[in-house]
This record gives C-alpha cells, structure tokens and sequence, in this order.
C-alpha cells in the first residue's frame, strides 16, 4: 500500500492549511507543525484529519 503524507492527503483534499486549521479549530501553525513533525499529533486529532481528508489512517506515512 501506497502511503502519503499528511500534507499530501490535505493537497489531495483541495484544502488549504488555513481552512483545515478552521475546521479543527486549531492554530494554522499547528498544522503547518503537525506536517513538517515539529509536533506530534495525538491520535483523536490524527483521527479527525483523516476523517477531514476522507482517506484511511493506514493511507498516512507520518513524517516521524
């Protein structure tokens, strides 16, 4: 299986990390983080991005 990155799968969704960061009220920062691996997302969230992107986790190669 084929895994893409989080800022792909976000790409891929059309959505702009402003619009995520709307979404999942967050901090545009922290998504800019979440897919540079700066921070770490916590599975709910990792969990929400997923469901946001309509892509399965399994599908997301986390950068760390």
């Amino acid at each position: 299986m084929l895994k893409i990155s989080l800022k792909a799968a976000r790409v891929n969704a059309n959505m702009t990390q402003s619009y995520v960061a709307k979404r999942m009220k967050k901090n545009k920062q922290t998504i800019v983080n979440w897919e540079n691996g700066k921070t770490v997302i916590d599975a709910a969230n990792f969990a929400a991005l997923c469901n946001l992107y309509k892509i399965d986790k399994e599908c997301i190669l986390l950068p760390y």
